[in-house]
């Protein structure tokens, strides 16, 4: 009898200590599925303008230039949560800069990328050390990566800004336009189209073309803007201008060697390229960092 009441008692205690590790396995789970609300805001940008090296901040809402802003998270390299949002395509009651979403507990990478955007512009991003525009042209292109740890219950509430990554070449005409010309085609010997959202410098360094209408009509000056993400803070590169006719074919071409370009920096490259005497044009550098960089063909 006293076997009996020994060996009913053990089970007894068995199924007390498995139904405990059961409940307590479950509470776990429980925890991990339980989403938090985040909220993000864009507040504004570092921009390095005229006054190079001069910062100020501008507000997303007021930075007219910057009309796509994408905001992702990741665990390491896996995607969890990616959403864009389109200026002149919000939703009734959204603004612009401002998201809301939910994580599950744990660590994670944010990754916010601001940037101009026209149709047909597309951006692949797909890690915070990995992005590129897949489309024709690179954009102006601002950038913050940060760690997020949700650990509890409570609501996050983050903040981002925003530093602009990209350098800007401006290719820029003493001569007027002539009829012929229909676009100005800048081609780079390094720098790319991709970049790292984490240290915002490029990963790949082969360098590009990019193809613009430029400003200014027949018989004005005009000015091509051009975007590019170098591997370095501060790289040197060759530039080869290019004027091309409405079937694709070369007016003019000239090769700029050795331009030094700096990230958030503009260098201006002016000569003249349109006239009979522009392929006799010869290039000088200025070897001085300026507010903007000038440089004279």
């Amino acid at each position: 009898m006293k076997k009996l009441f020994f060996m009913a008692a053990a089970a007894l205690l068995t199924i007390s200590c498995t139904n405990e590790s059961v409940n307590e396995v479950a509470n776990a789970q429980e925890e991990q599925n339980v989403q938090v609300p985040v909220r993000v805001h864009v507040s504004g940008f570092s921009v390095s303008q005229e006054d190079f090296p001069l910062t100020r901040a501008t507000a997303v809402a007021d930075y007219s230039d910057v009309k796509a802003v994408t905001l992702a998270f990741y665990k390491g390299t896996t995607e969890v949560y990616k959403t864009t949002q389109i200026k002149d395509g919000l939703a009734p009651g959204e603004t612009f800069g401002e998201f809301s979403t939910s994580l599950s507990m744990g660590s994670y990478t944010m990754v916010v990328i601001g940037r101009a955007y026209n149709n047909g512009d597309v951006l692949d991003l797909t890690s915070p050390t990995s992005a590129s525009y897949t489309s024709e042209h690179v954009r102006e292109t601002f950038t913050a990566t940060q760690e997020v740890n949700v650990s509890s219950n409570t609501p996050l509430d983050l903040t981002a800004v925003l530093n602009r990554i990209v350098a800007r070449v401006t290719v820029a005409s003493t001569d007027n336009r002539t009829a012929d010309v229909a676009n100005i085609r800048a081609t780079f010997s390094a720098g790319g189209k991709s970049f790292s959202p984490t240290t915002g410098l490029a990963t790949v360094n082969t360098g590009f073309s990019n193809t613009v209408k430029g400003s200014g009509s027949e018989g004005t000056t005009s000015e091509a803007n051009n975007y590019i993400f170098l591997a370095t803070d501060e790289q040197t590169v060759d530039v080869t201008i290019e004027t091309l006719d409405a079937d694709g074919a070369v007016l003019f071409s000239k090769t700029v060697n050795d331009v030094p370009l700096k990230r958030n920096r503009t260098t201006t490259l002016t000569g003249a390229m349109f006239s009979a005497d522009a392929t006799a044009g010869s290039f000088t550098l200025n070897s001085d960092w300026l507010p903007n960089n000038n440089l004279d063909f």
